[in-house]
């Protein structure tokens, strides 16, 4: 396979040297700038790169989200952003609002190829689909898609065999029907009926997209995503003569695109947040508590004691349902709100948001101790373990995660010092 060519717009020279270093580690080729507005996109014409990484708060003349909407809208190549700003990233929230769209600095390597794998292979099927859209409009009864044809009044023409197979109705029965009575659709982000939609592309003389997460109520109620769009029909005279509904079913698509996040986010084994995911909520969190005085949290780090015990005597197999019980444990020790995440092997992280004090967090390591010191039973065997615990609550004016997790560390450190099956407040 080809490399596939990054232009990198970022004016700080360190930054843009690592950036550099990890994308060719990666395999990509690099081209960078460190201007921005006309020169941006002069660069962009000469060399074609298939994804540009920006930063979105650079000054210039020419505002970046402007630049960037003309190398998405105009060259079609895919644009992420580069920010380190929660205000500038609040005040843009629309621009950053699509997934997969901007990258928070710093950043790990390893997040960065996943930003850029996604973004890449999302502007590729938009791609593949734009242009089966259009082939669609010109090609009614298409084998791939289901397509179905209204009248001026909104009701049915005609259904290629496609659209049976989705919606569940025969063309026979459908004749003559309101399209809504046939293609009962339910838009799943604002739990919403959505009206006929032959109608609003009549009234309006204008294409119209499905909604990203537009849900079909088939004939015998069985739930399909689907998306395309509807789009007027219109004669020589440019008369609008009816409607023409083209979808298809992304059910699969939809799937495979939240298992990939998911696979990005959570633990395979014990579906708790992972180390990617917890490291982002508690950003968040200390983004939060810049902005009020009042609002504390802890971080509690745990360690399993005697888990390489049960792993030697009892197999891999019972270690990881072990890991998988005492993930539930932990579950079940905290509030909704609260976090709780596997960093790896047999250690945890929990996060406890807004607080009173530190006897808050205490309450909870002393709540985890006496749940784990009931035995799980698993294939016959009374298994238990204890647990030693670090925390650390917002105390000081913790500008970085890492910061945080190293104390927390310290303390649990301490806590197995001190005997194991306890707990050590960072001082």
């Amino acid at each position: 396979m080809f490399a596939r060519k990054i232009l990198v717009v970022e004016d700080e020279k360190n930054l843009t040297s690592n950036i550099r270093k990890s994308l060719q580690k990666l395999g990509y080729l690099v081209s960078e700038i460190t201007e921005y507005g006309e020169e941006v996109i002069k660069k962009v014409a000469e060399t074609h790169p298939h994804l540009v990484l920006i930063d979105i708060c650079l000054a210039g003349e020419i505002d970046n989200l402007h630049v960037a909407d003309i190398i998405q809208n105009h060259f079609h190549v895919p644009v992420i952003y580069l920010t380190e700003c929660s205000e500038y990233q609040t005040l843009h929230k629309n621009q950053l609002s699509e997934p997969f769209s901007y990258i928070a600095k710093p950043f790990l390597e390893s997040d960065l190829h996943f930003v850029i794998e996604m973004t890449l292979y999302k502007h590729q099927t938009k791609k593949i689909l734009d242009e089966e859209k259009q082939r669609l409009m010109t090609i009614i009864n298409s084998m791939g898609c289901a397509v179905i044809v209204t009248y001026a009044n909104g009701c049915i023409e005609m259904m290629n065999p496609i659209a049976e197979l989705i919606t569940g109705w025969k063309q026979s029965e459908a004749l003559g029907k309101d399209l809504i009575e046939v293609v009962n659709l339910v838009n799943k982000d604002v739990g919403e009926k959505i009206e006929n939609l032959a109608t609003y592309a009549i009234e309006a003389g204008k294409v119209f997209n499905l909604p990203e997460n537009c849900t079909l109520i088939t004939k015998d109620g069985k739930e399909v995503a689907i998306g395309d769009n509807v789009a007027p029909i219109r004669d020589r005279d440019g008369n609008i003569t009816g409607a023409v509904l083209v979808f298809q079913d992304i059910t699969k698509r939809k799937q495979t695109e939240a298992q990939l996040i998911r696979n990005a986010f959570y633990d395979g084994l014990t579906e708790l947040p992972n180390r990617v995911l917890f490291l982002d909520r508690l950003k968040q969190t200390i983004e939060r508590s810049k902005r009020r005085s009042d609002y504390y949290f802890a971080v509690l780090f745990l360690d399993l004691d005697g888990f390489k015990e049960i792993n030697d005597r009892f197999g891999h197999g019972i270690g990881d349902d072990f890991l998988v019980a005492i993930a539930r444990r932990l579950e079940s020790c905290l509030r909704s709100g609260d976090t709780v995440a596997r960093f790896g092997g047999d250690e945890f992280t929990i996060l406890l948001e807004d607080i009173k004090d530190i006897s808050d967090a205490t309450n909870v390591a002393k709540r985890i101790q006496d749940s784990l010191r009931l035995p799980v039973n698993l294939n016959g065997y009374q298994l238990s373990a204890t647990a030693s615990i670090g925390i650390t609550w917002n105390f000081s004016n913790y500008e970085e995660p890492a910061t945080l997790l190293r104390d927390a560390d310290i303390a649990m450190y301490q806590a197995k010092r001190q005997g194991k099956a306890t707990y050590a407040i960072f001082s």
